[in-house]
């Protein structure tokens, strides 16, 4: 039990259940049926899973450097050997289910697994930091799309937000970790952007999703007095987060919002789709 606390604990849970949930809302919108859902969710979870693994393995030495002890690697309650077995047959259990969806759910998420992959692997510390989450936050609402009977991308529209979404979400999540990250030598885009314009360009990339979402929600159909107000919400949360960040500075606060902003995105597509 402790070694599976342990492995739980390194997955980056919180982040990995929010994208859970938003595969689960994206199968919901795109009118996916049940067993497709199932495997549509349950794919993207491994997936997440495999991810967060990944991480703290390849940054073990990083982390023990700057003391985190929050990590469970780092405290040693399991071996790093462990995490990697677990974290490959976690991503070849997302390969799998994909697989059984059909070969465009299989090529968008070993597309967007490998975009993560190399930001573990060491694109988070070179100016390109950010394209790993241009790409596999842009495929995202794909794989629903693609996991549908009649498989085809997403909409440009859900492309474009879940990509300035990804581009919000790497903004805030490193800022906390800057001056780690300077020690250990990581310096990706958001270190040379420094603090106060990485949040501006956060704050920009939520409003930018929330139009693209609104405008193509209205495009297809769904009623205006229905979508206003989710896109009023996101805008609320995006003044929140300049708002928090400049006050209290960066903190995780700031990339919990972002998230929370994803998933009321999200719950705006699934009624979008069942009004229109």
């Amino acid at each position: 039990m402790r070694t599976a606390r342990a492995l739980w604990g390194a997955t980056h849970p919180g982040p990995s259940l929010v994208v859970t949930a938003l595969s689960l809302a994206l199968g919901l919108a795109a009118g996916l049926e049940p067993w497709r859902l199932v495997v549509l969710v349950v794919a993207v979870f491994a997936g997440q899973v495999s991810v967060g693994l990944s991480n703290d393995a390849i940054d073990l030495f990083r982390d023990a450097t700057v003391g985190r002890s929050d990590k469970p690697l780092v405290r040693g309650d399991t071996r790093v050997r462990t995490a990697w077995i677990a974290a490959f047959a976690s991503l070849g259990v997302a390969i799998v289910l994909s697989a059984v969806l059909g070969w465009g759910m299989l090529l968008a998420h070993v597309v967007a697994l490998v975009s993560a992959w190399s930001y573990n692997a060491g694109l988070k510390s070179t100016p390109a930091s950010l394209a790993p989450f241009l790409v596999s936050f842009g495929i995202f609402p794909s794989l629903a799309t693609f996991s549908a009977p009649d498989p085809q991308p997403a909409a440009l529209w859900a492309t474009f937000a879940g990509a300035v979404l990804g581009a919000a979400v790497h903004l805030t999540n490193v800022l906390p970790d800057l001056d780690d990250d300077s020690r250990t030598g990581v310096r990706g885009l958001p270190h040379r952007l420094g603090a106060a314009a990485s949040v501006v360009l956060a704050v920009a990339g939520i409003v930018l999703a929330a139009v693209a979402v609104l405008v193509g929600s209205l495009a297809e159909g769904a009623p205006a007095a229905a979508m206003i107000p989710f896109a009023v919400v996101v805008a609320i949360i995006a003044g929140a987060v300049l708002l928090r960040m400049r006050r209290r500075g960066p903190d995780r606060t700031g990339f919990r919002l972002v998230m929370a902003a994803a998933l009321v995105l999200a719950v705006q597509l699934v009624v979008g789709s069942s009004l229109s």
